[in-house]
């Protein structure tokens, strides 16, 4: 196993605009198209810290908050809140900002898990994570009751 990293090691931030094309009939960002740009920077994250390709296991939690609007300005930020030996839980906040009146608001955020992939397309171990701002401490502190959670899930769907 490698060396302990910090959380603010495998921060990521991607900003896009919101186009036409990428809206419904309200001219408000359609909701696939803010899971895709979630997934590529959960991805990116999660292979910054494990220096490895990835797979998502899963979207664990979405929550979309507010719409952005054509025009509006997407800052996506991503971070790595917990490992295990070899999966990796990031969590991903959007904000949108209408260029026009300066005005910024939270639009989804979203924790997803990652697996870091070795040789022959087989999960490889990922080095651990510390915090360090008071904001990762409470991502990091939270990350066991979210990691059983997710095994509840999973044992129910065995049902």
């Amino acid at each position: 196993m490698t060396e302990s990293k910090s959380m603010s090691q495998s921060r990521t931030i991607q900003t896009k605009l919101v186009l036409p094309p990428d809206t419904n009939h309200l001219q408000t960002i359609f909701g696939g198209k803010v899971l895709a740009y979630i997934d590529e920077i959960a991805a990116i994250t999660a292979m910054k810290h494990a220096k490895s390709t990835v797979v998502t296991a899963s979207i664990d939690s979405v929550d979309f908050v507010s719409s952005a609007r054509v025009g509006d300005m997407l800052e996506l930020e991503a971070v790595v809140t917990s490992t295990g030996r070899t999966s990796m839980e990031v969590f991903v906040s959007v904000h949108s900002t209408n260029l026009l009146t300066g005005e910024k608001k939270l639009t989804t955020e979203s924790f997803l898990t990652m697996v870091a992939m070795g040789e022959h397309h087989k999960p490889t171990a990922v080095p651990s994570i510390y915090p360090e701002t008071d904001a990762e401490k409470s991502l990091f502190e939270t990350a066991p009751a979210r990691r059983e959670h997710r095994k509840l899930r999973n044992e129910m769907k065995h049902y």
